[in-house]
């Protein structure tokens, strides 16, 4: 007997193939195109990020205040440029005083290591440190001299640093102003029957990004002040910084707290064994505070997110945009968390819109309708009396589907 045939197959037509390949061109080019635009949709999202901070201030002027969008936005702004000049002011300067400090006290620190006394010194002694660098004159002498092009790197960083802030905040005053019309525009290119559901989303989304990161900044400022208040009885040196660099260390989700308890643990231990392991018990104890009682108390009721949610956000926010994202990465896991609890609850875990009656699932409003105009039929027939003024005819037999 011999073989079937094999089936026909109709060949791919070549519209489907061309409209493949478009597809597939198309993909690349967006991939790339936003690999070289990397940097600045960076900073379109670093902006919307402190705009979204700053909006409520905003509205609250402009409609309390009854300010005009364009003064409401300039004096939060301006607000906001001070608050985190002085936050920076409080950091630097410590720093200029302790290096200018050092700088007169060189020569006393010098004589010191020499003479094997002091810190410095008693380190120099027990490294043999002075041995190292006499031997070691001609390489160090090179290092020196080849300093120049990481400094021609550095000022070039620091100059891209500040373009980069400068953009941010022009970005961030653009978005607080035009921000209701950019919005306004976009809802218009929602049907109208989402655009309720998409303004209660962005709604939700704020909410979570302000409370975030309010909640975030008390607690990172209680933890900059406890810090001071354990160093300074202790008379570990440089403790403003410490408690200032703990402080914005403990910004950073999951790992800020701990780098900021290393660094001032190894400060606290230059100056004395004993003061280091009080240092070293403090943040044990502080630790445990923060994550099981402020956390709870402040992070409850703004982004109430699962600790592996908190995680997952976190690693990808370091590896997109490094330390940045790490930063932004638990107010992105809230818009997320969000969105997605609005798609799950509209689709599948809330109530209907409107209560129905009966397998077929007809609106009550529409049964109430039917059983009105019956009643007003047979009323004007002679054959009942008309429905009672000021409530709904009673339900049928069958209870209310919800």
């Amino acid at each position: 007997m011999s073989a079937p045939f094999p089936p026909y197959r109709k060949p791919v037509p070549w519209r489907t193939i061309l409209a493949v390949l478009l597809v597939v061109l198309a993909t690349a080019f967006t991939v790339v195109t936003l690999q070289r635009l990397g940097r600045i949709i960076t900073w379109f999202v670093v902006a919307a990020f402190f705009a979204a901070i700053l909006t409520p201030a905003v509205d609250f002027l402009e409609r309390k205040v009854r300010m005009p969008r364009v003064l409401a936005t300039l004096i939060v702004f301006l607000l906001g440029l001070a608050a985190m000049a002085a936050m920076l002011y409080s950091f630097i300067r410590p720093l200029v005083d302790q290096a200018y400090e050092f700088s007169d006290n060189l020569p006393k620190y010098v004589e010191e290591a020499k003479a094997g006394q002091g810190p410095v010194g008693g380190l120099v002694e027990r490294y043999d440190l002075d041995t190292y660098v006499e031997r070691n004159q001609e390489k160090l002498r090179a290092t020196v001299t080849g300093a120049g092009g990481p400094a021609a790197k550095f000022a070039s960083s620091i100059f891209s640093t500040l373009a980069a802030v400068v953009t941010i905040l022009v970005l961030t005053f653009l978005l607080l102003l035009e921000g209701p019309k950019v919005i306004d525009g976009l809802l218009r290119l929602i049907p109208p029957r989402h655009r309720d559901r998409v303004r209660r989303v962005a709604r939700d989304s704020n909410r979570a990004i302000t409370g975030y990161m309010f909640g975030n900044l008390a607690i990172s400022v209680i933890a900059g002040v406890a810090t001071y208040l354990v160093l300074w009885p202790l008379g570990v040196p440089f403790r403003g910084v410490l408690a200032l660099w703990v402080a914005f260390a403990d910004l950073i989700p999951l790992v800020g707290a701990t780098l900021g308890a290393v660094v001032v643990s190894a400060v606290a231990f230059l100056d004395s064994p004993r003061t280091g392991i009080i240092v070293v018990i403090f943040f044990v104890i502080y630790q445990q505070f923060e994550n099981h009682v402020l956390q709870v108390s402040i992070m409850s009721r703004t982004v109430d997110l699962n600790p592996l949610a908190v995680l997952a956000s976190v690693l990808v926010g370091v590896e997109l945009f490094g330390i940045l994202g790490a930063l932004l990465a638990i107010p992105a896991g809230g818009v997320l968390q969000v969105v997605c609890r609005d798609i799950y609850d509209t689709n599948l875990g809330m109530l209907k819109d409107e209560p129905t009656i009966g397998v077929d699932e007809v609106p009550i409003s529409e049964v109430q309708r039917d059983e009105a105009a019956e009643a007003a039929t047979a009323a004007v027939e002679g054959e009942g009396d008309p429905p009672a003024l000021g409530g709904p005819p009673p339900l049928p037999g069958p209870a209310a589907g919800m």
